[in-house]
Formats: structure tokens, sequence, C-alpha cells
């Protein structure tokens, strides 16, 4: 991971501030759009981003979408025929054609959520192109983050979106997609911050991700604060978090109180009295659904990406993270995850474990080795 001075990076907190952001840039847009999404969704989100690059195509921008072949099924049907009707080149990154199968690449995924337009801006965050409130769920916005960067930072985002078009354009036999950068990156100094852009690949980049979460972690001197949607950390990471517990550091853990997989919250919750009984604080979010993928560590160490504390992100799926170091940015995610910890989490201790019903940490157990035996069969585990 190589630190990079002179970057301005703005905090965005959820949909509510990300999406009029991301318009408006893609609404500047002049040569060149790259989108890389797991999930472009065809609801008022995603109608409303659609819009804005039908329009940025339509004034002679080159717009360069991808979306997983998985997390995008109902993009392929609904949305991507408009968009190529409006002269948006869309991939699509390992197109589902079977219902179901076992094979072990079908849980590769482009799992990044990565905007870069013009060279001049970009976007990194967990942040789908989605609407931030569930239909039928609880009243509030899905809770999530994503970051505004410029400056040096944009050479790795943009030579990365630029890479991964050019594959997969020629893994889908259309060549003539994979055309030459038309905005290079601008990497004049544009603020005062020190950041990274660091991706997980099948590649060069299998650990860069998990590789650096460890590292700040081993460094810790004072407090790690991280908030993850879905937590399921191998050998080596949580007993970096608990050998930082028990040299002193503070440690607390941000995890899913609402789930939209069930099994995955069991399973994490049958690592809890592994994490109580070091010290770890955990708090679970109930407000609604929990979806960062963020962490703060020593008031100075921060993280905002797409990047899952699992298996499935950290061995298996494409991820994205921009790593920031400069205690401005870091006070002001802290603050935002206090204010995630106050007003709409429950912390757990050591007595509540202990005083569910049998079933329910049975459950928690079943959960957990169910989903052991799924990354087994993958063909993924020990330490990792």
């Amino acid at each position: 991971m190589q630190f990079l001075a002179g970057n301005a990076v703005a905090l965005l907190e959820n949909g509510e501030q990300y999406f009029p952001a991301l318009e408006a840039e893609i609404d500047r847009a002049e040569r060149e759009i790259f989108l890389q999404s797991y999930i472009f969704e065809d609801d008022g989100t995603g109608a409303r981003i659609a819009a804005a690059l039908a329009r940025a195509a339509g004034r002679g921008v080159a717009v360069r979408v991808m979306v997983d072949g998985f997390g995008g099924r109902s993009f392929v049907s609904r949305l991507m025929p408009r968009l190529r009707e409006a002269g948006v080149q869309v991939l699509i990154y390992r197109r589902e054609l079977r219902t179901l199968s076992l094979r072990r690449h079908r849980l590769r995924r482009l799992h990044r959520k990565v905007v870069a337009i013009d060279g001049r801006v970009a976007f990194v965050g967990g942040i789908n192109v989605v609407d931030d409130f569930d239909a039928g769920a609880l009243p509030h916005p899905r809770y999530d983050y994503a970051v505004r960067v410029e400056g040096p930072v944009l050479a790795p985002v943009v030579a990365s979106a630029q890479r991964l078009w050019r594959l997969v354009a020629w893994a889908s036999f259309r060549r003539r997609a994979a055309q030459p950068l038309l905005a290079p990156p601008l990497t004049d100094a544009a603020g005062s911050i020190r950041a990274a852009f660091v991706v997980r690949d099948n590649l060069r980049h299998r650990h860069a991700i998990e590789e650096a979460y460890l590292e700040a972690i081993a460094g810790a001197r004072e407090e790690i604060v991280l908030a993850n949607a879905y937590f399921f950390p191998g050998r080596r990471f949580r007993q970096a978090l608990i050998d930082a517990a028990r040299r002193g550091v503070r440690v607390t853990l941000l995890l899913q109180g609402v789930s939209d997989h069930p099994m995955q919250v069991y399973a994490t919750r049958a690592l809890y009295p592994i994490f109580l009984d070091a010290g770890i604080r955990l708090f679970e979010y109930h407000r609604s659904h929990l979806h960062a993928k963020v962490a703060v560590i020593d008031h100075q160490w921060a993280t905002v990406g797409s990047s899952n504390i699992d298996a499935f992100s950290l061995l298996l799926a494409r991820e994205a993270n921009v790593f920031v170091d400069d205690r401005g940015f870091a006070a002001e995610l802290r603050a935002s995850l206090e204010t995630a910890l106050c007003a709409g989490a429950r912390e757990l201790r050591r007595s509540d474990w202990r005083r569910l019903p049998l079933l329910r940490r049975g459950l928690s157990w079943l959960a957990y080795q169910l989903v052991r035996l799924a990354i087994g069969i993958a063909g993924y585990g020990g330490a990792h």
C-alpha cells in the first residue's frame, strides 16, 4: 500500500449525500466516465443515475458501465438495453447463465463501487446504485459510506478502472470496447490528505486489503473502531483484534443487527463470546440495514470501501478501498460512527449472550458450521 500526499477526500454518508454528488459530477463530465457497481437497480435511484449517464453519452462523453452478473441480474434485463440504446458502453462481469451452479468461479464477483470521471474526480465506497430505503422495511436509510477523491490518488483509481474494463472486454470478446484512455488522471495536489487506493483481485493483490487492515491493527495503540456489514473474519484477523485488546487498545465492533442474509448474521454471532471474553465491545445496528465497510484506528488511520471482513470479500471478490492517513478525516468518520453507535445500535455483553435461549445459541453455532462448510467447499480456509 502506497500513501500519496496532496489529496482532497470528502466523506459521504448514505445515498442521501452520495447520489446528488455523483449525479452532479456525471452532469459535469466532458470526456470519459468509468462506473463499476455490484448492484445497479431499476428503481428511483437507478433510473436517476442511468438518466445522468445517458445524458453524458448524448453529449459525446465515453460512458463505460460495468455491473456484476450476479448482483446486477435485474440490470441486465431492464436497464442495460436502455443504456446501450442511449450510447452507453456496458459490460457484465461474469454474467449468470445458470440459475443453479456449484462452480467456484461463481463466487468471484465484482463487488467494487468505483466511479472515475474525466480523470479529475472519483468516488469509492460501499454504496450500490440502489434506493437508500428498502421497500416495506425500516423507516431509516441503509447505513453506508463513500468518499469523493481528487489529487494524486486518482492515478491508481483510474488505472484500475481502465485495466478491469480492458480485461473484461477481452474476456467477453468485445475488443472494440477496450479503447484507449481518453482522460488521463489529474494528479496535481488538490488538498493535504495522504491517501491510498487498494484493490483486491485474483492475481497480484489477492490479500492486499486484508494485509492493510492487519498492519494497521497490529500498530494500534489507543483505539480501533470497525463497522462492517458482513463480518466473519478468519483466524489471523480474529487474533489480531484479540491481541490488540489484550495490549490495552479499546476495540469496538459495530455489526449488523438487521440483515438481508440471516445465515451470515447468525454465523457471526457464534463468534461473539470469543470477542467479548477478550474485552472487545460489540454493538449491533438495528436502526436499518448496516452496509458500511469502514474503520478508524488511533484517530489517524481510516478506511472506506467495499470490502467486508469475510472470506468472500477478502479471498474471492474484486474489492476496492480508500485508506486515509489524516487526523481530520479520521475524526469526521469517527464522529459519524459515534452517532451511529449512540442513535442506532445496542451494545451486547457477555451476560446477554448467556441469557439467550439455547435454541438461539444452537442456531448460531449451526450457521457458523454451515458458513465454514461453504468456505471449505469453495476451496478456501485455514488462517484466512
